[in-house]
């Protein structure tokens, strides 16, 4: 799959993973589109996109407001050929048992990860059914198969997530739909877990510790490198399935 001069969204993109990917697809040559609630750090990402000599958009927002999408899919329409997204957007709230996490965690973790991941489908399905070879790509994580104290409504967002990815894949084949599990990368999300409070927070720590002693942890840009090939490679071989950063 050829990169150059197509355009993609990816949710999520002022830091972490999100950041990381938009500068791989920009080095590919490919027109973005980011999104993230953080409009500040956004358009930072922005600005060193745009250093790389591709169009790039920044719209502020969550993925999983309505308008917010719509203005995304907009941008991404008009920068060139929309050939996809990369659902990256997604918020943990490591520590807390799932009865003691408030409502207000609880929905922004459903929102982020399933309904931004909805809002994107309803909103760009029916344009992408209209290209060739377009992709619609779903960050998972394997705590969507475990049950960690102290990431349990996390991982119940991402089993969602994955299915959702599943069933898309499911209903309109000619958009190639997958997962793709990112590794233990180091970002926001592992301090989070290293410095977790809350009644899971004598599992998660201990845990994210070993793997951090034991060298699992991997850069945001190995993750993202290795999506890039993935996309530039033959991405129809992980349609409903899952790909990790280990399948290139």
């Amino acid at each position: 799959m050829n990169l150059r001069g197509k355009s993609f969204i990816i949710t999520g993109a002022s830091r972490g993973i999100g950041e990381a990917l938009a500068i791989e697809m920009a080095k590919a040559g490919a027109h973005l589109v980011l999104g993230a609630r953080n409009q500040v750090a956004l358009e930072f990402v922005r600005d060193r996109v745009r250093e790389l000599g591709v169009q790039v958009v920044a719209v502020a927002g969550s993925a999983a407001s309505d308008a917010v999408t719509r203005q995304m899919v907009q941008a991404a329409l008009e920068l060139g050929p929309f050939k996809g997204f990369i659902h990256n957007a997604g918020i943990l709230n490591a520590g807390p048992l799932v009865y003691e996490l408030v409502e207000s965690q609880y929905d922004e973790i459903l929102e982020s990860n399933v309904k931004g991941g909805y809002q994107l489908a309803r909103h760009a399905y029916p344009h992408l059914l209209r290209q060739e070879g377009s992709v619609a790509v779903f960050l998972g994580s394997g705590a969507a198969e475990h049950n960690v104290p102290g990431m349990g409504v996390y991982a119940i967002a991402k089993a969602a997530e994955e299915h959702l990815a599943r069933q898309l894949a499911a209903e309109a084949p000619d958009v190639v739909c997958f997962v793709y599990r990112p590794g233990i990368v180091e970002t926001d999300y592992t301090r989070q877990l290293l410095e977790a409070e809350g009644g899971g927070a004598d599992v998660v720590r201990p845990l994210f510790k070993g793997y951090v002693e034991q060298g699992h942890v991997i850069s945001a840009e190995q993750s993202a490198r290795a999506l890039v090939r993935l996309l530039e490679g033959s991405p129809r071989r992980f349609h409903g399935k899952v790909a990790t950063w280990e399948s290139v």
